[in-house]
């Protein structure tokens, strides 16, 4: 099977920042730190990318300047605002020399039939304005009103969901298990109640864990000790099944439709790891003798 260059290359490439990430096991080295930075400067840009065209770009710039159709009426207002725009447009684009990506010129294309101004999403504008000022050591202390914001708005959304969707919707779930329909539910939501029950014990404080109160308690850590070992497991299977995936790409790569790319990978980056340590050697050697 033909297979194209770019296939090939990424293959190879892919192959070598696996390896040099696995290179780790062995030692700290150069091709671990380069490869761990890629990844996380990779992950950055990509992160800020997405945020922009799915956020930023939809819910923000669309709706302060949308793109009104030629038939809709303008005022001295409507005209300044979108000078605004049109001055961000030709800045964005170096007058005219490059090509418009992150904005499209006349406004932003929105779903609705009708766009509109919503001028109200200047405050979150402004918001947002204000969490660049963290660049700024002089003028950090503006971007806390933003972050104070978006602490304050999340928890508070956070604490509304989790209490709808974990702590009510649990109990009504445990309320209709308890009607001994079923044994097995009756089994599992007495369980329940019992290391919730058990677990809060543990953590009341205000009374020494003694007798009976002790008793309970130290079934809650039992209860603890089960939950956060399940969390563990959970998360090394996780991880686990990531590198399962690697492997099977390193051994998908290792064929001759991609150039044997995983033994090339490999052979590149042992002989870098000879070279790195033969000369760190050789100049701790150095040191010791001065």
């Amino acid at each position: 099977m033909t297979m194209i260059g770019s296939d090939i290359l990424t293959a190879w490439i892919s192959a070598f920042l696996t390896l040099s990430i696995l290179s780790f096991l062995f030692n700290d080295n150069p091709l671990y730190k380069a490869a761990e930075h890629l990844f996380a400067g990779v992950s950055a840009g990509y992160g800020v990318v997405l945020a922009y065209w799915q956020f930023l770009r939809p819910s923000l710039i669309g709706k302060l300047w949308p793109k009104l159709p030629d038939s809709s009426d303008s005022s001295i207002i409507v005209d300044i605002w979108y000078g605004i725009y049109n001055l961000g447009f030709n800045v964005t684009t170096l007058f005219g020399y490059l090509e418009p990506s992150l904005i499209s010129p006349g406004g932003i294309d929105v779903s609705p039939s009708e766009p509109k101004i919503y001028f109200s999403y200047i405050i979150p504008l402004i918001l947002g304005m204000l969490m660049l000022f963290r660049l700024i050591p002089s003028l950090s202390w503006l971007a806390r009103y933003s972050i104070a914001y978006i602490v304050g708005v999340f928890a508070g959304l956070r604490a509304f969901s989790y209490l709808n969707s974990d702590i009510l919707a649990q109990v009504i779930g445990v309320q209709n298990d308890m009607s001994l329909e079923s044994f097995s539910a009756f089994l599992n939501s007495t369980i329940l109640i019992v290391g919730t029950i058990s677990a809060l014990v543990y953590f009341f404080f205000s009374k020494k864990h003694e007798g009976a109160l002790g008793k309970v308690s130290k079934v809650g850590i039992y209860f603890l000790m089960i939950s956060f070992g399940a969390s563990f497991g959970f998360t090394v299977m996780g991880r686990i099944s990531l590198l399962i995936g690697r492997f099977d790409d390193l051994i998908k790569y290792s064929t001759q439709d991609y150039y044997y790319g995983t033994f090339g990978a490999m052979i590149v980056v042992i002989l870098v790891l000879i070279g790195y340590f033969t000369f760190k050697r050789n100049k701790n050697n150095i040191s010791d003798k001065i």
